[in-house]
C-alpha cells in the first residue's frame, strides 16, 4: 500500500469549509453566535493574511460604531500554532483593529480548528467579499484560490454567490499590461473600460486616450475595435496602406487628446504631406470649448 499523502481532492470542499466556520457562502458578514469572549491581547493577526492595507478612515468609522453598538459579528479564531494559550485570527482582523481603537478589552469569537491551508483559503475569500476591493484585487484573489487550491470558476461562483461570468470576466483583466491594471487599481479606469481593451493592440496607449478624453465604455469598445480592424466602424480613423499608424502619429494623437480632453484622431495620408484631424466631442459644452480653443489661437 502506498504511503503517499492524500490528494488535495480529499480535503473538505470549499462550501463545507465555509459552513464549518459558520459563514454563509454568499455573505461573510452574516452574524453567528460567539463561543466566548477572549481578551483582546490574547489574539494576534494571521501573519499570512493576504490583505496588508487597512484604510484608516474606515477603521475610525468602524471603531466609532463598535463604541456605540459593540461587535455584532464575532471574529473567527483558531489556537495560535506557535504560541500556546494565544489565538490567531482567521477572519475579522479589521474588527480586531477597530476594537482596539474603541478601547475594548474583550472581543466575541467563534473558535475553530483549522490548518494553515484552510486559514489562507478563508482569508482570501473574506477579502474577495469585501465591497471596497477593486477589480484587480478581486481577480487576484480568484487566481490565488484557483492556482493554490485547485478550485474551479464554477466552484468559486457558487460559494461566493457571484455569477460564473463575473468570475470569468474579472480573471480576463489579469491579461492586461501592468500599466492598465494600475489604472484599474487607482480607479481612473473602470472594469468595463478595461475589458474592452483586453484584445486591442497597444492597450496602454488606448487606455491613456480613454482616460484623457473621458470616453464611455461604448466609445471605448468602438475605439478598441477600430484599432484592431480599421475597416470595422465608420468612426474608425483611416489607416495607412500598411494598416497601422506610426508611433509619432499615435503619440501626437495622445498629446492632443490630453490637451483638449476630447478624443483626437489623425489620418495622415500615406506617402504624402496632407491628411485630416477629427475631434470627437461628447456634449455641446465640449463643442463650445473646442470652438473657443480654436478661435483663441491656442
Amino acid at each position: 500500500m502506498s504511503d503517499a499523502p492524500p490528494k488535495r481532492a480529499m480535503r473538505r470542499g470549499l462550501s463545507a469549509l465555509m459552513a464549518d466556520v459558520g459563514v454563509s457562502p454568499t455573505d461573510l458578514g452574516t452574524s453567528v453566535a460567539p463561543d466566548q469572549q477572549i481578551p483582546i491581547e490574547r489574539i494576534r493577526p494571521n501573519p499570512d493574511q493576504p490583505r496588508r492595507t487597512f484604510n484608516e478612515d474606515d477603521l475610525s468609522d468602524l471603531a466609532a460604531s463598535i463604541s456605540q453598538k459593540g461587535i455584532i459579528q464575532p471574529l473567527i479564531v483558531r489556537p495560535d500554532p506557535g504560541m500556546p494559550g494565544q489565538y490567531q485570527i482567521v477572519a475579522g482582523e479589521r474588527r480586531w483593529r477597530a476594537a482596539q481603537r474603541a478601547g475594548l478589552h474583550e472581543v466575541p469569537v467563534v473558535h475553530r480548528e483549522l490548518d494553515d491551508t484552510e486559514v489562507l483559503e478563508i482569508a482570501i475569500i473574506e477579502n474577495i467579499q469585501r465591497a471596497d476591493l477593486n477589480a484587480i484585487e478581486e481577480a487576484l484573489g480568484f487566481r490565488q484560490l484557483m492556482d493554490r487550491f485547485g478550485h474551479t470558476q464554477e466552484q468559486l461562483s457558487t460559494v461566493l454567490g457571484k455569477s460564473r461570468s463575473h468570475v470569468a470576466n474579472l480573471m480576463r483583466l489579469l491579461k492586461l499590461p501592468d500599466a492598465v491594471q494600475e489604472m484599474l487599481r487607482q480607479g481612473t479606469l473602470s472594469a468595463g473600460h478595461a475589458r474592452a481593451l483586453i484584445n486591442a493592440p497597444d492597450p496602454v496607449s488606448l487606455a491613456k486616450r480613454v482616460v484623457s478624453a473621458g470616453l464611455s465604455v461604448r466609445e471605448t469598445e468602438r475605439l478598441a475595435k477600430s484599432a484592431s480592424d480599421p475597416t470595422s466602424t465608420k468612426t474608425a480613423s483611416p489607416r495607412s496602406s500598411k494598416g497601422e499608424k506610426d508611433a509619432d502619429t499615435r503619440a501626437l494623437e495622445g498629446d492632443l487628446t490630453a490637451a483638449l480632453g476630447m478624443l483626437v484622431l489623425i489620418d495622415h495620408a500615406p506617402n504624402g504631406e496632407g491628411g485630416q484631424v477629427s475631434v470627437r466631442y461628447k456634449s455641446l459644452d465640449d463643442l463650445d470649448r473646442l470652438c473657443q480653443a480654436l478661435s483663441s489661437g491656442r
